[in-house]
């Protein structure tokens, strides 16, 4: 979950897992700085996709549109505050918890503190590593 984003991301490699074929995918000309700093990237394309929080009887299912990228990440997609709007769901970051009203109650979703840190440790070298070939790149471009 990402409150500072603008938009959802889904990644190639978790569609493929998904079984998702990329014939699926539509158009996009969504533009946005962050991913490598000081690099802007576009998105290769997006997806709408239903996405369902809670349990058998009180759960909420919507289709929020996801831009696809062909990144490596530590994530399988981020939600950002279009799904939290189409949800009408608060994340509580400190507490690792997303609530959000279901027909029967609120339901809430719990996240795992220990692997919430190891994706934060596998996106920090991931974006290392990124900046780095970045940076290689524009080496060779000023050698050249």
């Amino acid at each position: 979950m990402d409150g500072g984003s603008g938009f959802n991301i889904i990644y190639t490699d978790t569609l493929e897992a998904m079984g998702i074929p990329m014939s699926r995918l539509s158009q996009s000309s969504m533009q946005f700085h962050g991913a490598i700093p000081e690099k802007k990237a576009k998105s290769l394309r997006q997806i709408t996709l239903g996405i369902v929080f809670g349990r058998e009887k009180n759960f909420r299912k919507e289709r929020p549109t996801f831009e696809v990228e062909d990144f490596r990440s530590a994530y399988h997609a981020i939600l950002g505050r279009p799904t939290y709007a189409c949800f009408m769901d608060r994340p509580c970051y400190m507490y690792l918890k997303l609530k959000m009203p279901g027909p029967n109650g609120m339901i809430t979703v719990t996240g795992n503190r220990k692997l919430a840190e190891e994706c934060l440790q596998k996106g920090s070298q991931i974006a290392d590593e990124q900046m780095a070939l970045a940076e290689l790149d524009d080496y060779k471009k000023a050698v050249d």
